[in-house]
């Protein structure tokens, strides 16, 4: 207002043309008198008519102005103070030094002079990390607080309604499970119309109810299979229930003797649905691999949950299984130049026995193959193994370095993977990549991790070792197929070390595996050699037993010395010796490897799943026996999280 003030009564233009009617006043004057004297009067008349208009001008923008300033300063008090948001300054110690009105309602008292943590304790730290916003829970609102680490000032928008909005379309996303009864097709084949229909009633009955209970839409789609459409909302209340559904089932089959369990595969996400039916389907297959009885959840990602699991998976695969799978794997033998063979890092007697296996389906179809070993990573405990096919001349130029394999593989060359079906397991992962034939034949129960887009896949959980479904494939081979020996011996090890001596994961099928390569020769004898282990190795067993601790009154866990290395296999008999001991259920045994990592190998009777404790571990295996490897962690670190894993196992169990 002030420079309008000090503005002249006139401004330029009107300035300008006076001056000039002045000189022009003047010459007039000095020339014609008479007319200069005339002109002057109405000169002089319009010079006050226009200050004066000018002034009356001047005087209404001052008098607007001083309005408008009036209104604009009224308008600042009320945003600062009646805006419907929040704001805060505080100071250099984090205390609040003015809030505006809007946030005292979040408080009985003044907030003036309070810490910053009154509202919440997450705002300090993001300010000292220079975070611009941060998520605040006031009451029962939800406010995105803003961030002016320069001003230090603190803006709260109420975001409540956006984020139950978020939450409601979040809860409303739709869910697709699909749902299998294990063991319904070998179940019902010896029943008579009577008890199957009694049987398809109660199953139906007992899903309907429990689909009722938590609002899911289901519709049979099959004698073995039901469809399930429901939301995340539910998903979440199903998994808080941890699939209540799964024991239901199983007890009910208990109590009429019908061994039905269910296996449910649910795909989850912000997807098209047909995808949305893909995650699904995906899922249960990655149930039914991992030997059903389970719940798999799969996300978009590709993140995958695991529910159930808590019975050892019944035998259930089928020789008509066995021969199809036999053909379809001499097929593509013969329509390869060459058949590469792989078991996992660090094998054992399972995976180079079950890799000789597969060597001779090779010869019986005269192709030649070739067994990926590498003879820097091998343990103790399959040393005598291969120092006996080291003696076998035919048999030791089959095995060739992972660098050799990489020379002679083509993009004709087939890829057999034993024992394992995780790439980072294999021998030589970059095989993987040389060719778009792949095999896998395991019996692992299936992790999340797996090959792509394998031309074949024989996994069956319910089979005590690769080795025994590898003696299977063998017997629907041609009758060329003639098996040394040693070969036959090298399979019945692998078989033998992984049911402890038929003592676990046995069903008939592992018995006639072994009669099969009983009658090829294999000599149980020359097992035990291979077996027998070193008195220095059997002391070290010895003091790392010694320490074991008991948790949970059946649970016992033993760990090595800190800058002591054991081989896994030695780690893996301890936790074996360790569940011999009266009252253990379950054995873990922890220490350090020789690559530098912590090795966990896990053991159980059946009551306790140590595949799901160890899956928690990024490790995996059975129900009975895993294991997992860790890195960049301590032994006293890695023995916290286990027991953290298992306590958090146990109280769900117990639940």
């Amino acid at each position: 207002m002030s420079d309008i003030q000090n503005k002249p009564a006139l401004n330029s233009h009107i300035q300008l043309i006076y001056g000039l009617a002045i000189i022009l006043l003047v010459l007039l004057w000095i020339f014609q008198w008479i007319v200069g004297l005339i002109m002057t009067i109405p000169l002089i008349l319009s010079f006050f008519y226009t200050v004066r208009k000018e002034k009356s001008r001047i005087d209404q923008t001052e008098a607007y102005i001083s309005s408008l300033s009036h209104r604009i300063k009224r308008v600042g008090e009320e945003a600062l103070l009646e805006m419907p948001f929040g704001i805060i300054l505080y100071n250099d110690h984090y205390k609040i030094d003015w809030a505006n009105p809007y946030m005292n309602q979040y408080s009985e008292e003044s907030l003036v002079g309070e810490s910053l943590n009154v509202l919440s304790e997450d705002i300090i730290p993001m300010i000292k990390e220079n975070k611009e916003e941060v998520w605040v829970d006031l009451g029962e609102n939800k406010f995105l607080t803003l961030i002016k680490k320069d001003e230090r000032l603190l803006y709260f928008l109420d975001r409540t309604k956006q984020v139950e909005l978020q939450n409601r379309y979040e809860d409303d996303q739709t869910v697709l499970a699909i749902i299998y009864l294990d063991n319904y097709e070998e179940i019902t084949k010896t029943m008579d119309d009577t008890a199957k229909s009694q049987l398809n009633s109660e199953v139906t009955s007992i899903l309907s109810n429990w689909a009722n209970e938590y609002g899911l839409y289901l519709k049979r789609t099959s004698q073995a299979r039901f469809l399930a459409v429901g939301t995340r909302k539910i998903l979440q209340q199903l998994e808080k229930a941890k699939f209540d559904i799964l024991d239901v089932v199983r007890e009910y089959s208990g109590e009429q003797n019908n061994p039905i369990t269910l296996s449910i595969g649910i795909g989850n996400g912000n997807v098209p649905l047909p995808v949305l039916g893909e995650l699904a389907q995906s899922s249960l297959d990655l149930a039914l691999g991992r030997g059903g009885d389970q719940v798999a959840i799969k996300e978009e990602n590709g993140k995958v949950r695991f529910y159930g699991g808590k019975t050892n998976p019944m035998e259930k695969r089928t020789r008509v299984r066995a021969r199809v799978i036999s053909h379809a794997l001499t097929e593509l033998v013969k329509a390869s130049d060459k058949v590469i063979i792989m078991g996992h890092k660090a094998p054992d007697m399972d995976s180079i026995g079950s890799a000789i296996g597969i060597l001779n389906i090779a010869k019986a179809n005269d192709v030649n193959g070739y067994i990926v070993f590498d003879q820097d990573d091998i343990d103790k405990g399959v040393q005598r193994l291969v120092e006996s096919i080291k003696r076998k001349e035919e048999l030791w130029q089959s095995f060739i370095e992972p660098g050799e394999a990489e020379e002679i593989i083509t993009s004709q060359s087939l890829v057999v993977v034993v024992d394992t079906h995780k790439p980072s397991m294999a021998a030589n992962e970059k095989l993987l990549e040389m060719t778009d034939y792949k095999v896998i034949i395991d019996h692992h129960r299936r992790g999340e991790e797996f090959i792509d887009n394998p031309t074949l896949v024989y996994m069956e959980p319910y089979a005590s070792s690769t080795a025994e479904l590898v003696t299977e494939l063998l017997e629907y081979q041609p009758k060329t197929l003639k098996l040394s020996m040693l070969e036959a011996t090298a399979l019945l090890a692998g078989i033998i070390v992984d049911t402890k001596s038929f003592t676990l994961r046995t069903g008939s099928r592992t018995f006639d595996a072994a009669s099969f390569l009983r009658s090829k020769g294999a000599d149980t004898v020359l097992v035990q050699q291979f077996m027998k282990e070193d008195l220095d190795l059997y002391i070290k067993r010895s003091k790392l037993i010694e320490k074991a601790q008991i948790y949970y009154n059946q649970i016992a866990i033993a760990k090595g010395d800190p800058g002591t290395s054991l081989s896994p296999v030695l780690i893996a008999q301890a936790a074996d010796t360790l569940l011999t001991l009266t009252g253990i259920e379950a054995s873990f045994v922890i220490s350090e490897r020789e690559d530098g990592r912590i090795g966990i190998s896990a053991r159980s009777l059946g009551k306790i799943n140590v595949q799901i404790i160890m899956e928690e571990l990024d490790g995996g295996g059975h129900l009975t026996n895993a294991a997992t490897q860790i890195e960049n962690i301590t032994i006293d670190e890695a023995e916290a999280r286990l027991k953290a894993i298992i306590q958090k196992y146990w109280e769900g169990r117990e639940e």
